[in-house]
């Protein structure tokens, strides 16, 4: 319930800039500080203690990735064949954090995609392309984007022969990471600028399971404002 340390005058313009640089394909959406109860739980698999629920089947926000993928979902459904969204979200978690960079409350901008498979991972290369470009054009040349591959398959072909051609930013591997492998299906993404780290992403199984539909992608990355206002106000 402590305030955030941040200037919001900082804050402000860290977020408008972002909105400013997001490519026209992301539709904004300004979701609610409330989801329905277990969201997070059931959508994402996280621990419900890790959230603070309240006494009228709801849930405070803890990540806005969750409920962009059900908004997402509810797009396909109507048939949008592919769905890019964007919000930008103060959210609580409720565990103990303690040390740098550690809040109870922070706030994300997040990026999701969702779209039914085409075959050989293309379009899940076509999305890979767009959320990191849009990351790149923000954090310029100290970007720092890496991906890891959890399970091998035609995603990581398409990162050799179509995303790394399709970027300026180096897009290199860290194969020595293990966080997220139970998260992400597949392959996960590492958002830093220069030694700071900012955010993540990856691929998830989110709107296939919402929609009962396996051949449905989703893709989802995010970083901390709060974040990326500190890494600003240094350069």
């Amino acid at each position: 319930m402590r305030p955030s340390g941040v200037d919001p005058r900082a804050l402000v313009k860290t977020q408008a800039m972002l909105w400013e640089r997001l490519p026209e394909r992301f539709a904004g959406v300004e979701l609610s500080p409330l989801a329905p109860l277990g969201t997070c739980s059931a959508v994402a698999t996280v621990d419900q203690n890790k959230i603070v629920s309240t006494i009228r089947g709801t849930e405070v926000a803890s990540d806005p990735t969750n409920e962009l993928a059900i908004e997402a979902a509810v797009r396909r459904r109507a048939g949008q064949a592919r769905v890019d969204l964007a919000a930008c979200q103060r959210v609580v978690r409720a565990q103990a954090v303690d040390g740098p960079g550690m809040f109870a409350h922070f706030e994300l901008f997040a990026l999701v995609s969702s779209a039914r498979d085409t075959g050989s991972g293309r379009i899940e290369a076509e999305m890979l392309v767009d959320h990191l470009r849009f990351w790149h054009d923000v954090l310029g040349d100290e970007a720092r984007l890496t991906f890891t591959t959890f399970a091998q398959s035609a995603v990581r072909e398409r990162i050799d022969d179509t995303v790394r051609p399709a970027l300026k930013a180096v897009f290199a591997e860290d194969p020595e990471r293990d966080q997220g492998s139970n998260y992400y299906s597949g392959t996960a993404l590492g958002i830093g600028a220069g030694d700071a780290g900012l955010g993540d992403g990856g691929f998830t199984r989110w709107t296939a399971e919402l929609l009962g539909d396996a051949k449905e992608r989703c893709l989802i990355s995010c970083v901390s404002t709060e974040r990326l206002t500190a890494v600003l106000s240094e350069a």
